[in-house]
């Protein structure tokens, strides 16, 4: 405990570490501000009555905003249209040879990329506020909480309101990444999800002790949930090193190179990519369907994840983007060609295309397992849910939250490990340093 206070001492000690906290929590209170101001129009004593039961692509949106797309505030989208851009782009990065030319630009370059993306986002916003209009008048329509008299202006200052929220939260993420502490995209998502811990808990709670008994099963619950969060942390951590050594080379009198060294590849170098892209697939139905998530048959099964074939479905879906995914943002032939520029080699392997072969076949090798526990993290909250946990309690045992807040977490205590470190202090850790996801990509969350 002595420790753990002279660290945050330390911490508060160092002025530019201090106004990157100070800062970044000024940001969040105003995020959690607007995601309680309700749109223009809308009576949320009445909206409150409609409840809390989305699900699916609908419960992935609620809970990424902090609670606000149910409450329908100004925020109600979130930060989840510039996620679907920087996505996107991303993609185009890699397929468009003009945006892979713009890529290579530089500052230049990234400066143009940006501002497409920034321009993708707005139209995003704008369908998905249409969308999110004729989902509120379905889902209000017996309950009335749309106001009467404001009903012929609701379209318009809906679509307008949140497409000015979405922009201003965008900027806010912006800012937190230039002046803040850690990546400003990834951090309010966090934060909109921890939003609704302390409810699920208290719910989950409820509901054990209410019956006899239970309350050893609670704990258990408790006791699984943490396994699962360090399970999840060594699936984000977990590398394979290959051997690298440096040939000698003397300058004068001075040696170079000549050491060893080691190239970490990534177990999931996906990151949580394939569960985005695999719930944006598989919930495409429900969004042409006006978010309608009361339907059967087969648009009833892919908004719930507890049944078995979305499970199935999804972890197929999962593993086949994992693949995908790594292919696209993993080249072995430029790492190759990297290692032969700096006169490095790989012990028994030659330089050039046999070394990206070699490189390949592990990459390939490792993606595999780290596929499988991608998707079997993924169906973590449909399994805890039929084994009894509350809905929304379920969602933290796994999926795109999880992985979200563990990784968002590794990363910003890297970033003050980094600090402290750099002014002779101590890391956060006795042992070891903190590893965090070695990312800046807001995509990459």
């Amino acid at each position: 405990m002595k420790k753990f206070i002279q660290t945050l001492k330390n911490i508060w000690s160092i002025e530019e570490l201090r106004g990157k906290i100070l800062f970044t929590m000024m940001m969040i209170a105003i995020y959690r501000l607007g995601a309680h101001i309700v749109l223009p129009g809308i009576n949320p004593n009445k909206m409150s009555e409609t409840g809390d039961s989305n699900t699916g692509i609908l419960g992935l949106i609620d809970a990424f905003s902090g609670g606000a797309f149910n409450q329908a505030s100004i925020f109600a989208l979130g930060i989840m249209p510039y996620i679907s851009a920087s996505i996107f782009m991303q993609l185009m990065t890699v397929l468009v040879p003009r945006f892979q030319k713009m890529q290579k630009e530089g500052e230049s370059g990234r400066k143009k990329i940006n501002q497409y993306t920034r321009y993708l986002t707005v139209i995003v916003t704008i369908l998905q506020a249409s969308a999110y209009v004729t989902y509120l008048q379905g889902m209000t329509q017996q309950s009335g909480a749309i106001m009467a008299g404001y009903a012929g202006f609701f379209w318009l200052s809906t679509v307008v309101v949140l497409t000015a929220g979405t922009m201003f939260v965008m900027w806010m993420g912006e800012k937190i990444t230039d002046k803040g502490l850690g990546n400003g995209t990834s951090l309010i998502i966090m934060i909109g999800i921890l939003a609704r811990l302390p409810q699920s808990f208290l719910q989950e709670l409820s509901a054990k002790s209410v019956r006899n008994g239970l309350i050893l099963v609670f704990i258990v619950e408790i006791a699984i949930l943490i396994a699962i969060i360090m399970g999840c942390i060594l699936l984000i951590q977990g590398v394979r090193k290959v051997p690298v050594n440096y040939a000698k080379q003397i300058v004068g009198n001075r040696q170079f190179g000549g050491a060893r060294q080691f190239l970490p590849l990534k177990v999931n170098s996906a990151g949580v990519m394939p569960i985005i892209f695999a719930q944006a697939i598989i919930f495409i139905p429900t969004i042409f369907a006006n978010y309608d998530t009361q339907a059967s048959g087969f648009l009833r099964a892919i908004t719930d994840h507890s049944n078995v074939w979305y499970m199935l479905i999804y972890s197929v879906v999962v593993i086949g983007f994992t693949f995908l995914y790594t292919a696209l943002i993993f080249n072995p032939k430029q790492i190759a060609d990297n290692l032969k520029q700096n006169n490095g080699f790989i012990p028994g392997v030659k330089p050039g295309q046999p070394t990206a072969d070699y490189i390949g076949s592990i990459m390939d090798k490792i993606t595999f397992p780290g596929a499988i526990l991608l998707a079997f993290v993924g169906i973590l909250p449909g399994i805890a849910e039929r084994l009894g946990v509350t809905q929304q309690f379920s969602t933290f045992f796994g999926g795109t939250s999880l992985l979200i807040m563990v990784g968002v977490i590794l990363d910003t205590l890297q970033q003050i490990e980094t600090q402290l470190l750099m002014r002779q202090y101590d890391g956060l850790m006795k042992s070891g340093r903190i590893q965090g996801r070695q990312t800046t990509s807001a995509v990459q969350m």
